[in-house]
């Protein structure tokens, strides 16, 4: 049955001028290859062009198919939905990303569903039959594709809409023309003209398949968290205790062998809890390994992001070092942290917890009879692991006064939490580490709530960021958003440097103690961590009395500084650590230098 307002509407549409189907088609054409183009534009101005987009698709769906076949009905109550949603979304800025993207996958689905229902009941020509089945086809696998990304950004929405959008314009222009130049022309090139159409639709096709296939990589699965992390019933009730350990030979190097270890460790409640990691020694020699503890990089805030989890476990944390650790025949104590591939949260630039889970791990790892460890220990950390590695030289004596930390090596450190996260769109992809700071310190502390701090709009990209890991191949999508969205800078809707999760921030500052000598080493390109603000860690340790050997190295990268093997930061790195070992002594005090980068 056809409803009054419906009637009203077919009127309309048939009695359009050919003028105005062509404005409309332009249009559709236009805004849909400005969204192309730009995807990642401000959130507020991309939900205005999405809006407006619906509002379109909306008048131009039915404009070119108002017949008096029996799917007119269906066809209207499609036009008025789009409508209807283009104007929720243009008159309802504070949407939320899934529900813009729940809405186009939607209706992208609903179009293509009613299109193929009408190819069946209609009586046309082949070409028109067959050009209706691929747009709709195309509709159904864009509208997939849009469910499938609204978790993490409208990058993919926009695409996949945008693109839409111009293969249905330039159909619909194409049947404008061909109806004008049917009647004025031979017959002999009518077939080229009616088979036009459908061409461009199944270019659609074309182009909604090879999306698909493009970004299937991005939606591959991460790594699988499997039983070894499980925490058994019977864990002992002390911290630095062993588990259970397993041989690991995922990217150790042949002169070496490797474990994977379960062990207990002190949870930021003080309870004890279970945190993982790894240990890699010489496979031949004397033993009595002396022993690196190394505290690895952001990996993630998400079980599946622990190191010893990856691909390239060591790398994964910015751990380039292990062959040289080996070559010298020193051992490779590396955690995973709490909550990183054992039950969470993860304590993302948190320092106590972070701590524990480094100094346990020495512990543990000597409960390794095969692995023959020294009680010689240096502690490296780089980025979030510089922090915690402060962190661990400043709690060790107190905290496990037999693990015997002969010297912490802070590499970049992020010893700075406030600092860092206050300056974070600064950063190229900086909303993906606050959104691992966030959820980490969201977790944590019961006073910093998602909605006092991060925008309504975007929550779902800040949770759903949190989720992945920086190797994750969906992450590739945050990272493009995250630099096209220069003109939308804040996903908080407050500082973050201030109220309780800024005294959070501030109280996560390694404190400046600790008897082990220090090495902190900074990059003085480093556009992450800067050379200004290290400036101050070292200037309030060295107050504080604390023996700091400060280089800043010019011309290099956050991450370069201990990526290049052979170059001499890294060298200055295993001297320091050599000598540490040797227990040369250090003078009391403080020592800077600045040195240039070498060719």
């Amino acid at each position: 049955m056809v409803m009054p307002w419906q009637r009203v509407l077919m009127r309309l549409y048939r009695g359009m001028p050919t003028w105005l189907r062509v404005v409309l088609a332009v249009a559709s054409v236009a805004l849909g290859a400005v969204i192309v183009i730009r995807p990642t534009t401000a959130l507020d101005v991309l939900a205005l062009l999405m809006g407006g987009a619906m509002v379109l698709t909306g008048i131009l769906e039915p404009a070119e198919r108002v017949s008096s076949s029996r799917r007119e009905p269906l066809r209207l109550l499609l036009s008025a939905l789009w409508i209807a949603g283009g104007l929720f979304v243009l008159i309802s800025p504070a949407l939320t990303v899934r529900l813009v993207a729940a809405l186009v996958g939607g209706l992208l689905l609903l179009n293509g569903f009613l299109g193929l229902l009408g190819v069946f009941r209609e009586d046309s020509p082949w070409d028109r039959r067959i050009a209706d089945a691929a747009f709709s086809l195309s509709g159904l696998l864009f509208g997939a594709l849009a469910l499938t990304w609204p978790d993490i950004t409208l990058l993919v929405v926009a695409v996949v809409f945008g693109a839409w959008l111009i293969m249905r314009g330039v159909a619909d222009l194409w049947t404008i023309v061909r109806a004008r130049r049917d009647a004025a022309s031979s017959a002999r090139f009518a077939p080229v003209r009616r088979w036009g159409r459908t061409v461009v639709a199944l270019g659609a096709v074309a182009l909604a398949v090879a999306t698909v296939g493009l970004t299937a990589p991005l939606r591959e699965g991460s790594p699988v968290v499997d039983e070894f992390y499980a925490a058994p019933r019977d864990v002992p009730d002390e911290p630095g205790r062993l588990v259970r350990a397993e041989e690991f030979t995922r990217d150790v190097p042949a002169d070496a062998r490797g474990w994977r270890i379960l062990y207990t460790t002190t949870g930021m409640d003080g309870g004890v809890r279970v945190a993982s990691g790894l240990v890699v020694v010489p496979a031949e020699g004397d033993g009595d390994w002396p022993v690196v503890d190394w505290n690895h990089g952001t990996t993630g805030f998400a079980e599946h992001c622990a190191p010893s989890l990856q691909v390239k476990p060591f790398w994964s944390g910015a751990m380039f070092v292990l062959r040289e650790v080996i070559a010298n025949g020193w051992a490779l104590v590396a955690t995973d942290y709490i909550g990183l591939g054992t039950e969470g949260p993860h304590p993302y630039l948190i320092g106590p917890p972070s701590a524990y889970a480094s100094l346990d791990a020495v512990r543990a790892a000597r409960e390794l009879d095969d692995a023959d460890l020294s009680t010689k220990t240096v502690v490296w950390g780089h980025s979030q692991g510089g922090g915690a590695a402060l962190w661990t030289g400043a709690l060790a004596r107190e905290y496990a006064p037999d693990v015997f930390v002969r010297g912490v090596a802070a590499l970049a450190p992020a010893a700075d939490p406030a600092a860092l996260v206050g300056r974070m769109r600064e950063i190229t992809g900086g909303s993906i580490f606050a959104a691992f700071a966030f959820a980490s310190y969201e977790a944590v502390y019961s006073d910093v709530r998602y909605r006092d701090y991060i925008r309504p709009g975007v929550e779902t990209i800040v949770r759903a960021m949190a989720d992945r890991c920086l190797s994750d191949p969906g992450t590739v999508l945050s990272v493009v958003a995250d630099l096209g969205s220069q003109s939308d800078p804040q996903i908080f809707a407050r500082p973050p440097t201030s109220g309780p999760l800024g005294q959070h921030l501030s109280d996560n500052r390694p404190p400046e103690r600790g008897l082990s000598p220090v090495l902190v080493m900074q990059g003085g390109r480093d556009s992450v961590i800067t050379p200004a603000t290290q400036q101050r860690l070292v200037g309030r340790m060295c107050e504080a009395g604390m023996r700091v050997d400060y280089r800043l190295y010019e011309g290099y990268e956050h991450v370069e500084l201990v990526e290049l093997r052979r170059e001499r930061p890294v060298a200055d790195l295993l001297e320091w650590t050599a000598a540490r070992f040797e227990g040369r002594l250090v003078p009391r005090g403080c020592a800077e230098q600045v040195l240039e980068r070498e060719g």
